[in-house]
C-alpha cells in the first residue's frame, strides 16, 4: 500500500470494518456457534459475508 488514499485500500478497510462490527453484534452464543462450525471467526465472518451477498435483498 503506497498512500492512504489508495481506493483499493480504503475499500480493504470499509470492508474489515464491516466485518467488525457484525461480529461484535452478534450475540456470544452466535459467536460460539460460528467458531465450532467454521473454526475461526475470519472463517465465520466471510460466511457471514457471502450469505449475505448471494441472498436477494428485501423489497
Amino acid at each position: 500500500m503506497t498512500e492512504s488514499t489508495d481506493p483499493q485500500a480504503q475499500a480493504f478497510i470499509g470492508a474489515a470494518e464491516k466485518m467488525i462490527d457484525i461480529w461484535a453484534r452478534l450475540t456470544p452464543e452466535k459467536q460460539q456457534a460460528l467458531l465450532a462450525r467454521f473454526g475461526t471467526r475470519e472463517n465465520a465472518l466471510a460466511a457471514l459475508i457471502t450469505t449475505q451477498l448471494v441472498t436477494p435483498a428485501a423489497e
